[in-house]
């Protein structure tokens, strides 16, 4: 079981894992299926979950919005995240030439309306930006945020994939603190400790979200030297910890970290998800954690 805890020094609450729903219309579920799935990742203590328009070719915040209406008193129980300001080719909107962003005042309201339809609430708990825009006016987005915090349609802001110059750029032009970073970290993806990412949202005392954790599977399916690595080293660390799943010691590699990063969840297995939170009662060594980073890398530290 685990809990909610703060996302940033405001109080704002996030669960310890979040559960991502970006691969809902993927996973051919009926509504009565949707719905026994959100109850059991509620009754583990999973509480937040990860949306975007964009996700399911714009169809899955309307697949979870059918769930909440069998059952709407499920809304008090959870924190909804969603995101904008991608525009997808796609079939809904014929008129697109190519793909591109768009953090216009105008199109944020617009997209907010639209997914609280979607969704059947009448408020959002989190609406991040989705991608960095390098058409970004800082001060049209602070305004679109105002705009939509004062109506009670949006509770907190923040952001998804952004450097840590543009997350200040955004910071600068609001009155009220962004709460977190939805960045991709994994054993094959490590840019974001790197880079100054983490060592903000740490200094910020601002937990990220964490996106792509296991690596979009690559670490358990590719032939590369990489993932060889990182299987080799996984499993023997798993032997160490008594059987633990690889996914396992992925999670509590990343618990590790000391920006207190919140795990996005992307499987619609129930017991995947019972596997996740269960990482959170492993304990890796220091040593252990560099030999995942060493695997990944192919080098060992300077």
């Amino acid at each position: 079981m685990i809990s909610r805890v703060d996302a940033t020094p405001n109080g704002f609450q996030l669960s310890e894992f979040i559960q991502g729903y970006w691969r809902l219309a993927e996973w051919k579920m009926s509504p009565a299926q949707r719905l026994d799935f959100l109850k059991q990742h509620l009754e583990l203590g999973i509480t937040s979950v990860d949306h975007a328009d964009i996700y399911g070719n714009y169809s899955c915040e309307q697949l979870f919005g059918e769930v909440l209406a069998l059952e709407p008193a499920l809304r008090q129980q959870m924190e909804i995240v969603t995101k904008c300001d991608i525009k997808l080719l796609s079939d809904k909107y014929p008129q697109r030439t190519v793909k591109h962003y768009d953090t216009s005042e105008a199109h944020i309201v617009a997209s907010v309306e639209n997914s609280l339809k979607n969704l059947g609430t009448d408020y959002l708990d989190l609406l991040l930006i989705h991608r960095p825009d390098p058409l970004m006016n800082a001060d049209e987005v602070a305004d679109a945020f105002a705009q939509l915090k004062k109506s009670g349609k949006v509770r907190h802001f923040g952001v998804s994939n952004f450097t840590p110059y543009q997350f200040d750029l955004l910071q600068s032009r609001l009155d009220f603190s962004l709460v977190t970073n939805q960045v991709e970290v994994s054993p094959v993806n490590m840019f974001a400790l790197h880079d100054g990412t983490l060592d903000q949202m740490q200094m910020k005392r601002i937990r990220p979200m964490i996106w792509s954790a296991l690596g979009g599977g690559k670490i358990f399916t590719a032939e590369t030297e990489q993932a060889q690595r990182l299987r080799t080293v996984l499993s023997n660390i798993s032997e160490e910890l008594g059987g633990a799943g690889l996914d396992q010691v992925i999670y509590a590699w990343l618990l590790k970290l000391p920006c207190q990063p919140l795990p996005i969840i992307g499987s619609g297995n129930i017991e995947r998800v019972r596997s996740a939170v269960a990482a959170k009662e492993l304990s890796l060594t220091r040593e252990h954690w560099f030999q995942i980073w060493q695997a990944s890398k192919g080098h060992e530290v300077a």
